[in-house]
């Protein structure tokens, strides 16, 4: 079955006289009280000028960080509500509550054209909860559903599953080509199929590994991640870090990766360092001859290298996850090197959202690649095979 089967979208509805019900995703970091990136801010605009210009009114919801189900001043949408009005060149409504009388007052007060955003969803503990009441007043504000929150399809939160189980839901243009470019992935891919990952750790990726050697040609394994991977082939790895409790896991995956005649690129030198501080002195290193007083930082220039080459020759790429600290240009040149690859390869290429799409937008290479997604835990689940809730709530929606 296609992701898409059984779904809705905005080209089947007829958004004229109609209160839509916009779901984005505009939880965008912010800088000193300003939007920082607005990705997600100017990936909403097609769906939204889409419903505009079709003569609807449009209530639009996010999340926004993490407020744990309170009002939080440093988490309101206002930021975003002025980035958002310049980007579409209209005002943009804000309210002072979620579901309370501001809210009900500018909802009610809407025209044609016009566009209304409400605070925090996050602001009430509903949101999160999936609360039936607190649906029930979400539905209530709108005649029809759409969702074009890829970033939160993941979630069985209010807005993502109760809304669309009271009102008739659609998905917006960007659900639609998240679900379009990642199905092929997971359905077609063109082979030769790299994964590149990155980040972190490794215990964030273990059940997408798992699903992806069934699929891919190669992996190549990078960021912080990878010294789990190295200290579970036996080098001493200094003070990097590590999830030590993941080392026998990481060796039996490896393992059962390389019986199935998969690729496992791991890193054959290391960027290390003393501290972990962006003004700390860099050295290139073996991973045979890693200091026991430093630690890991970026991959060395020849493992980038390598990946580099595992990219360009690719059919399709999946890369999700920076392969070191890319913020500071000491510790860039992995993640530049990969995303350079990226950019000039013939293949397939998909950004998984998160830090890798912030680290291709940063180096301006993300016009050069096939996709960029906007939902880096929703595309990884989308990659372990699992049904996200916010597209199971589409399927099952009232027609």
């Amino acid at each position: 079955m296609g992701l898409l089967d059984g779904v809705r979208t905005v080209r089947d509805l007829d958004p004229s006289g109609r209160r839509v019900f916009l779901r984005a995703d505009l939880n965008v970091p912010l800088d000193d009280g300003e939007v920082g990136d607005d990705l997600r801010l100017t990936a909403s605009l097609r769906t939204l000028r889409h419903l505009l210009d079709g003569g609807a009114c449009v209530v639009m919801a996010s999340h926004l960080g993490r407020p744990k189900g309170a009002v939080d001043p440093a988490y309101s949408m206002r930021p975003v509500a002025r980035r958002l009005s310049e980007l579409l060149g209209q005002d943009i409504r804000l309210t002072d509550d979620v579901v309370g009388e501001s809210a009900r007052t500018t909802v009610d007060a809407l025209e044609d054209g016009q566009v209304a955003l409400l605070e925090n969803l996050r602001f009430d503990p509903g949101e999160t909860a999936g609360d039936q009441a607190f649906a029930d007043a979400l539905a209530a504000m709108a005649d029809v559903y759409v969702n074009d929150a890829f970033g939160a399809a993941h979630r069985a939160h209010a807005s993502i599953t109760g809304v669309p189980a009271r009102i008739p839901g659609y998905a917006g243009f960007l659900l639609e080509r998240e679900l379009e470019v990642l199905g092929r992935l997971v359905t077609d891919p063109p082979h030769p199929y790299v994964a590149v990952l990155g980040g972190a750790k490794v215990s964030d990726k273990l059940v997408v590994l798992e699903s992806l050697l069934t699929k891919v040609d190669a992996i190549a394994v990078g960021g912080a991640m990878c010294f789990t991977f190295l200290a579970a082939e036996g080098h001493d790895i200094g003070t990097s870090r590590v999830e030590d409790d993941q080392v026998d896991t990481v060796r039996g995956l490896v393992v059962a990766a390389r019986d199935r005649g998969v690729d496992v690129a791991l890193p054959t030198d290391v960027v290390v360092a003393p501290e972990f501080d962006r003004g700390a002195t860099p050295t290139t290193v073996a991973v045979t001859d890693i200091p026991g007083d430093q630690m890991g930082l970026d991959v060395g220039p020849d493992t980038a290298e390598r990946y580099a080459t595992l990219v360009r020759d690719a059919g399709a790429v999946f890369w999700n996850g920076p392969m070191g600290v890319f913020e500071w240009p000491a510790f860039a040149n992995g993640t530049r090197t990969v995303a350079d690859a990226m950019a000039t390869s013939k293949a397939f290429t998909v950004v998984g959202g998160g830090d890798s799409a912030a680290a291709i937008r940063q180096f301006g290479l993300d016009d050069d690649v096939s996709h960029v997604s906007t939902g880096g835990g929703a595309s990884l689940e989308l990659l372990e095979g699992r049904d996200l809730p916010g597209i199971a709530a589409l399927r099952d929606t009232p027609r």
